[in-house]
């Protein structure tokens, strides 16, 4: 399966847990290669099929 987004160096500190902005990978829906996402804690938390995406104003927890 190809990966649409990767975590990026990026990271802040909310409510205690270290969580990774994302970067799209591809073109997919309304989202294109190279566009910022949101925070997530890990991979697990946003998956990497379908046309899921966290909007850059989101965090997600595990």
């Amino acid at each position: 399966m190809a990966k649409k987004y990767k975590l990026i160096d990026e990271t802040i500190t909310f409510n205690g847990c270290k969580l990774h902005r994302i970067k799209a990978v591809k073109d997919f829906t309304d989202v294109n290669k190279g566009d910022l996402g949101g925070y997530v804690e890990s991979e697990s938390n946003l998956a990497q099929a379908g046309d899921g995406w966290e909007r850059p104003a989101t965090n997600y927890l595990s």
